[in-house]
């Protein structure tokens, strides 16, 4: 479930996923939804690029600490690649 960032009180988030387009962020809010996970979801700029790099806007999806582990497993399980920091 989509939350805003007071539902998660005064908790470090840590960041599980960049989504560059829209239709990859709906996707995920999707995954996560149906796997009862709340979550947040930000937009903030990105480097992106091989050869012309430049800064990109897209969707970050943040989850509560204790959810990290489990959240990611079903990223993975749904065909993403979540974030590495």
């Amino acid at each position: 479930m989509r939350c805003e960032p007071e539902d998660f009180d005064d908790q470090e988030l840590p960041l599980l996923f960049i989504a560059k387009k829209l239709k990859e962020a709906l996707r995920v809010e999707e995954v996560l939804t149906g796997a009862g996970f709340k979550y947040l979801v930000e937009t903030d700029t990105y480097r992106g690029g091989v050869v012309f790099q430049s800064e990109r806007v897209g969707a970050f999806f943040y989850v509560a600490p204790a959810d990290e582990q489990s959240a990611r497993t079903v990223l993975i399980r749904a065909g993403f690649e979540p974030y590495q920091p």
